[in-house]
């Protein structure tokens, strides 16, 4: 089961209503996807810490609705 990307911007919208997302599906198949988000929500937190936060946004779907995700984290530049 694949996940399209406007979910995947719904859970992330919910979960950092600030942020700049960009999403590339990487195989055209709607399970292998490339995200960067930018938020002020990561103000603070390691690289870890930054990553666990997007990943608690999706709820228990990856690795079951969503198979591979590459995944940069930043705080915006000031």
């Amino acid at each position: 089961m694949a996940m399209p990307s406007t979910e995947i911007y719904e859970f992330l919208r919910k979960a950092f209503p600030d942020a700049v997302i960009d999403i590339k599906d990487l195989a055209g198949d709607d399970d292998h996807f490339a995200i960067t988000i930018t938020t002020n929500a990561f103000q603070g937190k390691t690289r870890i810490q930054q990553h666990q936060m997007v990943y608690e946004a999706f709820q228990g779907n990856i690795g079951r609705r969503l198979h591979a995700l590459s995944l940069k984290t930043q705080v915006p530049m000031e």
